[in-house]
């Protein structure tokens, strides 16, 4: 049992929550200690590494990424793959196969795959490698969905015969993301209305907005219900992140976090690039930006920082991200719902992370 101040799907009480893997009830309390605050465990959909491995060496890293995002109150997450060689991308799938099917000990629940590509624009491909895009097919897709879930998908939809993937691909399941993408707006709005359900990293790798050509953020802005974005103020400008949140209702924050999260500075690896970690940011050689050293609670600090209500930033980190997966039983703080909860102290540092009851020890935090 757990007393403090509580994020509730109805607003906030002073009480207690009992749990043991799912949460049994949440009692008010006035006289409950409300310097702890008692949210949601973040649900981060877009993540590649950790503690100094990345998802795509496959083996054992889904575990370690699992375990150090956990220490940061992540509570559930998507493996996410970079473009690379079909070989690469089926050996990181394996790796990730087991540690979807069981959740590891002291580690967040691992809900499937984020597929970043293959099926990506060669104009917009960031810290992804031109020699490993692919046109896609499904055979392809279905064969990856076949090693471990793939829950979404990056998808450069103007590509020639990518648009009709994705009502095949909604139909195994899976979320189709517009991202590193050339498209002109029409052709964001097209997706869209195919089944399209959101935008991988907001603004990041895709056609930017100009009152003439609004391109792929045009149209994520003016009609998307849900779409990612790295709240690191790296990535993107408070104003812009600004903007976004007035246009785009369910805008959620995702880390992009990378090998180097929680780790020194330093050379790593991102897929078959080698990248940087210097001054709290991620690059490339050229210096572009290549993945993030970012955390859930930063994410939050972050948010609460460009003026976001706690709740609501809560929500963009835990309640839409859950809810864009369909995971009703996740992301919310109320009875028969995973018992997946972090506590915070007054300055919004974790002191206790839950996944599914199982307490996760903070020391390396």
């Amino acid at each position: 049992m757990l007393s403090g101040r509580i994020l509730t799907p109805d607003g906030w009480i002073n009480g207690s929550i009992a749990f043991d893997q799912r949460i049994l009830h949440i009692r008010e309390d006035q006289g409950a200690d409300n310097t702890l605050t008692i949210l949601p465990g973040f649900v981060d959909l877009h993540v590649h590494g950790a503690a100094g491995v990345d998802i795509m060496q496959g083996g054992d890293a889904g575990t370690i990424v699992a375990r150090a995002h956990a220490k940061h109150g992540t509570t559930a997450m998507l493996g996410t793959t970079m473009t690379a060689t079909d070989n690469s991308i089926r050996r990181a799938l394996r790796g990730l196969a087991p540690v979807i099917a069981q959740r590891p000990t002291g580690g967040a629940r691992m809900l499937g795959v984020h597929l970043e590509g293959p099926f990506l624009s060669i104009h917009r491909l960031g810290a992804q490698p031109a020699d490993a895009v692919v046109i896609g097919s499904m055979d392809l897709v279905r064969d990856y969905h076949a090693l471990a879930p793939v829950r979404a998908i990056t998808l450069a939809t103007e590509v020639d015969g990518h648009l009709a993937l994705i009502p095949q691909m909604n139909q195994l399941g899976i979320r189709v993301q517009i991202g590193h993408s050339n498209g002109s707006y029409e052709d964001g709005v097209a997706a869209l209305e195919a089944g399209a359900a959101g935008f991988t990293h907001l603004y990041n790798g895709m056609t930017g907005l100009n009152h003439y050509k609004p391109g792929i953020v045009g149209a994520a802005l003016a009609h998307a219900e849900y779409a990612e974005i790295i709240p690191d103020l790296q990535h993107v400008e408070p104003g812009a992140i600004r903007a976004a949140l007035r246009a785009i209702p369910r805008l959620y924050g995702v880390t992009d976090a990378t090998a180097a999260t929680g780790m020194p500075d330093g050379e790593y690896g991102l897929g078959s690039q080698r990248v940087y970690k210097c001054a709290g940011c991620v690059r490339l050689a050229t210096g572009s930006l290549a993945g993030s050293v970012l955390t859930m609670d930063q994410a939050l600090r972050n948010f609460v920082g460009l003026g976001l209500e706690l709740a609501d930033a809560s929500n963009r980190l835990s309640l839409y991200p859950a809810d864009y997966l369909g995971e009703t039983e996740r992301g919310r703080l109320a009875p028969g719902a995973w018992a997946d909860i972090v506590v915070l102290d007054q300055d919004l540092q974790p002191v206790a992370v839950f996944v599914e009851g199982e307490a996760i020890h903070l020391s390396t935090n």
